[in-house]
């Protein structure tokens, strides 16, 4: 107990040398960087949405492009199935042309 106390004595008296609420370290005073801290924050954020922003359109455009390929794959074995079915094609050649579809 008498630990704590003593720790809490030392926290509350070291913070005595300064105004209060501004100690070393706050907006400008002691690493100098000043105004510029906001603005660094507000291009990092800015970067940093992009980034995402990016990432998402990335995602979208790259399954978009497999998502068609998929489709005109199988519309493809659909008209090859349809055109089978009205007898246009014999078995023979509609057997040969999905297996170069499905390669």
């Amino acid at each position: 107990m008498n630990f704590l106390v003593t720790a809490l004595k030392d926290i509350f008296v070291q913070g005595r040398g300064y105004e209060w609420g501004m100690g070393p370290g706050m907006m400008g005073g002691g690493y100098g960087i000043g105004w510029f801290g906001p603005i660094i924050m507000i291009a990092f954020w800015i970067a940093v949405i992009v980034g995402i922003v990016f990432l998402i359109r990335w995602l979208v455009l790259s399954t978009r492009a497999t998502g068609h390929k998929a489709a005109s794959e199988d519309s493809a074995l659909e008209i090859l199935k349809r055109r089978y079915a009205r007898g246009e094609i014999g078995k023979e050649e509609f057997e040969e042309k999905k297996r170069d579809l499905l390669s």
